[in-house]
């Protein structure tokens, strides 16, 4: 809709409508998921039979609730677990990475920039299908002519950490570089001229103009992480991560639990995001 335009009263009613049923459609699937959490049935679906807590705080025999569900608590942790190391690896590698692509002398930065873009382009089934195989071929020859056991390499938590790591350090570098772009270079000639060395220029003028698209990316990572489903699906080990595991039972069938672990992580994602929202418009 163009405001500057006049517009008829049943293009302007046609427009509201969109945008309800737009909504409807969006937010509709998540905010029956939640209300099932509530649900006192054995089956994580309609029809409403009653009010339960049961699917949180119940300890069975019937109802296992998800704070007393050692298997879903496991592959929440898990979870977590590759997220935090993730984000680390990335924000780290992504922020030097974002410095190498905006330095003016470096000769390959096109090249470089079109490798780390592949991994985004690649379908994550094959990215990790890809990454399996050749970490067992390369565990396979250090075994079999250096008689040397790289246990990192199968599949289990490193290997998902590196899986991971291969594509959202893209993500995170790109979030990173566009700010870097805006930024006034004439503020590090400024502070070197005022006797600051190399390491406070960057840690005081350059990170700290940084920071906003830093933490961006560090939370844009860490989502990446804890959601990733179809490359972790072939490098995962023994403890699956939580869509690992919430897919194994939505296949082989399972209880309401599994809209008790929706519920609390869209309500926890609800709060960091109002609370990131307001933080930024508090520092602006």
């Amino acid at each position: 809709m163009i405001r500057t335009l006049p517009n008829s009263t049943s293009y302007k009613a046609a427009y509201k409508l969109f945008i309800v049923l737009f909504f409807i459609f969006l937010f509709s699937p998540i905010i029956v998921t939640m209300v099932l959490a509530f649900n006192n049935s054995m089956y994580p679906s309609l029809p409403w039979q009653g009010f339960t807590w049961k699917w949180f705080f119940g300890k069975g025999p019937d109802k296992i609730g998800i704070f007393h569900d050692a298997a879903n608590l496991r592959s929440i942790y898990s979870s977590i677990h590759v997220a935090i190391t993730v984000t680390i690896l990335s924000t780290i590698v992504g922020t030097m990475a974002s410095f190498l692509f905006e330095h003016e002398d470096f000769k390959f930065k096109g090249t470089l920039y079109f490798l780390m873009l592949a991994p985004l382009v690649i379908p994550g089934v094959i990215l990790g299908i890809s990454i399996l195989l050749f970490a067992n071929a390369v565990g396979t020859f250090f075994q079999n002519v250096l008689g040397i056991d790289l246990q990192f390499l199968g599949p289990g938590y490193w290997l998902v950490v590196f899986g991971q790591f291969s594509f959202i350090t893209t993500v995170v570098t790109m979030t990173v570089s566009a700010r870097l772009k805006k930024f006034d270079r004439t503020l590090e000639d400024a502070a070197y001229n005022l006797g600051a060395n190399k390491f406070q220029v960057i840690w005081f003028i350059t990170l700290k103009y940084l920071r906003p698209s830093i933490a961006g990316g560090a939370a844009i990572a860490f989502l990446m992480s804890f959601q990733n489903f179809n490359t972790t699906l072939f490098l995962v080990g023994s403890n699956a991560t939580l869509p690992i595991k919430l897919f194994t039972q939505v296949r082989d069938g399972s209880t309401p639990v599994i809209n008790a672990i929706a519920f609390i992580l869209i309500l926890v994602s609800s709060i960091i995001a109002v609370t990131t929202l307001f933080t930024g418009k508090k520092s602006e």
